[in-house]
């Protein structure tokens, strides 16, 4: 036994550093690859935030040119965060606790590959579908809803919520590590839409109870949703930038943390 794993063990510590990268860029790839060709995923991911915009942004909006531009700048921001929210989530955590079911986590242990390129796969899966979302969203602003972001603006909209995606990421992957495979869906679905509705996603904040206006500001989508409307100039708190910054950092390392927990009792059941 010693006799065949001395050569495994010594290729892993002589990896090179290239040589790790590829295997992390290759995973990133396949994982992109895997997505693109579940329509249930890709199609769904990308059509459902495109489908709300152009309904409440771009169609009912009917008030004269000033307001109407207005609010499809504030929903394109809203839309684009709940559309990188899905990818996360779903991209993560429904992707994540399906794999364990099927035992391709014991598969992906026993090879070589480092198990960061794992999670960094999905990561990179997540941040592509937020980044054509954003696109897409910005493109029927500018086109349809009257929107006239600058491209400045638009690049640190776009930067924003795409790196926002990480505190869901880690959501996901706690969710992907506590869920069964056939409950994980409905699981995501009942986190992801209510928690969005109260972080004024949907509605705005100002319309809601103050009951609930209060209650936002314990969930992750208020935060990247004001990180958002602050870089377009519409946000509620524009001078707290940093308190946002700083409660999505607590968010994903809780996240983190609990998922971190749930790995140790899935290897713990696996191993002993």
């Amino acid at each position: 036994m010693s006799a065949l794993s001395l050569p495994t063990t010594f290729e892993i510590s002589s990896r090179s550093l290239s040589r790790t990268l590829r295997i992390y860029m290759k995973e990133a790839k396949y994982e992109l690859l895997k997505n693109l060709r579940l329509p249930v995923y890709s199609v769904a991911t990308i059509a459902f935030p495109v489908m709300f915009y152009v309904l409440f942004g771009i169609v009912l909006p009917h008030n004269n040119p000033a307001d109407r531009t207005e609010t499809a700048t504030y929903v394109l921001t809203s839309m684009g965060c709940f559309g990188i929210i899905a990818a996360a989530l779903f991209g993560f955590g429904v992707s994540l606790a399906m794999e364990r079911g099927q035992g391709w986590l014991q598969v992906k242990r026993a090879s070589p590959m480092p198990i960061g390129a794992y999670f960094f796969g999905k990561l990179f899966s997540a941040m592509v579908f937020s980044t054509v979302i954003l696109l897409v969203l910005l493109a029927l602003g500018y086109g349809f809803g009257g929107v006239h972001l600058p491209a400045l603006t638009a690049a640190k909209l776009v930067g924003i919520l795409v790196l926002g995606a990480i505190p869901f990421c880690a959501m996901g992957l706690a969710i992907g590590y506590l869920a069964k495979p056939n409950s994980a869906p409905g699981i995501v679905n009942l986190i992801y839409l209510p928690m969005s509705f109260c972080s004024g996603l949907w509605i705005p904040l100002f319309m809601l109870p103050h009951g609930l206006r209060t209650f936002a500001k314990l969930l992750p989508p208020f935060h990247l949703s004001q990180l958002a409307l602050n870089a377009v100039g519409m946000g509620m708190e524009p001078h707290s930038t940093w308190g946002h910054v700083e409660a999505l950092i607590g968010f994903t390392l809780i996240f983190l943390g609990i998922a971190v927990l749930g790995y140790r009792r899935d290897e713990g059941k696996t191993y002993g």
